[in-house]
């Protein structure tokens, strides 16, 4: 099958309520501390960030998610056009399609409609195919900002048609980050990642990682719909909540994976992320035709958070850490020996 129809069929089968996990991400056993005396003004609070060197007005993040077939050109200006409008990063998904037909350039190059800090994206795996001159120049042609290179092993390792090979891909993303001179961004796509992965990415310099853990969108299942064959990983994953924990003080970490609102977005930034994103539930409302009130609706549900737990900024709120958690996640982190 060709990448083109692959990733018109990952989308399709995104779409899908069975391709979701059936575990959460453990969020909902993250509380927040309210403040019945916040003494500040609702209107007064600031929930801008810097990140990647820019100021965006929330940290917020529309994770990539296509790209590479007719439809996905669509997708990809219409989220653009919002995330411009809300100043807050937008990926695309994989470019892999663009470099096997270069005519496909045009379903991720939404620099043409949009003004926004824009994130290429290639699979870990295609480093070891492409040189590092290819991938740079996958990040010139349709102006990324920067670039993430996504894990996906699980997924691989599922797919009918997945590659299997997995040695040396640290040392050839060594290699791109060493290149490039934008930002790289190491991403999993929906199965976490641990703190050992963490610590040898950080000592090879990469400075951002989008933990996409498990409890969203399951590529597993979705394989599993595609005719995969190694049985029993449905569920495979390290949930977001607990990634986050692991990897937070190696890293600038994204928070994605099973956010659903801006309440779960503000559970990921009290627990030590930069930022939080992500994919499907834009993908829902582009098709529904309200990505600008979903945005709008998790912007004021994160405003709220803070003016309930009495905080005027993103940077207090991340500082006084206004939460508790259930004593599930207390015995899971002093297990892994980290702490909350």
């Amino acid at each position: 099958m060709s990448t083109e129809k692959r990733k018109q069929e990952h989308i399709e089968r995104a779409l899908e309520k069975e391709s979701q996990y059936s575990k959460r991400n453990l969020f909902e056993r993250i509380h927040f501390i309210h403040n019945a005396l916040p003494e500040i003004n609702f209107d007064d609070i600031d929930l801008s960030v810097n990140a990647f060197g820019k100021k965006f007005d929330m940290p917020l993040m529309i994770i990539g998610m296509t790209g590479g077939y007719s439809k996905a050109k669509e997708i990809n200006i219409e989220l653009a056009k919002n995330a411009e409008l809300f100043n807050i990063p937008f990926g695309v998904g994989s470019q892999r399609a663009m470099i096997e037909n270069p005519n496909l350039k045009e379903t991720y190059d939404v620099k043409k409609e949009a003004d926004v800090f824009l994130v290429g994206n290639i699979g870990a795996y295609q480093l070891k195919v492409y040189s590092r001159e290819k991938i740079e120049e996958l990040v010139k042609s349709i102006e990324a900002n920067a670039l993430a290179i996504h894990l996906n092993p699980l997924q691989e390792i599922v797919q009918p048609e997945g590659d299997r090979d997995w040695s040396n891909i640290l040392m050839k993303i060594h290699e791109v980050v060493d290149y490039l001179d934008v930002p790289v961004i190491i991403k999993e796509t929906g199965a976490g990642i641990s703190r050992e992965v963490v610590f040898k990415l950080s000592r090879i310099g990469v400075k951002w990682i989008d933990v996409s853990g498990s409890g969203g969108t399951s590529w597993s299942k979705i394989e599993y719909m595609r005719g995969g064959k190694i049985k029993g990983f449905e569920e495979w994953g390290i949930p977001t909540a607990l990634s986050i924990l692991m990897c937070r003080d190696m890293a600038n970490i994204i928070a994605s994976g099973g956010i659903r609102s801006g309440i779960d977005g503000a559970k990921a930034i009290a627990l030590g992320a930069s930022l939080f994103g992500a994919a499907k539930p834009f993908l829902d409302a582009h098709y529904s035709g309200k990505t600008k009130e979903k945005i709008e609706e998790w912007r004021d549900q994160l405003k709220t958070v803070l003016f309930l737990t009495g905080n005027k900024n993103i940077e207090e709120f991340k500082k006084n850490k206004p939460i508790y958690v259930d004593p599930y996640i207390e015995r899971i982190a002093t297990q892994l020996g980290l702490r909350i």
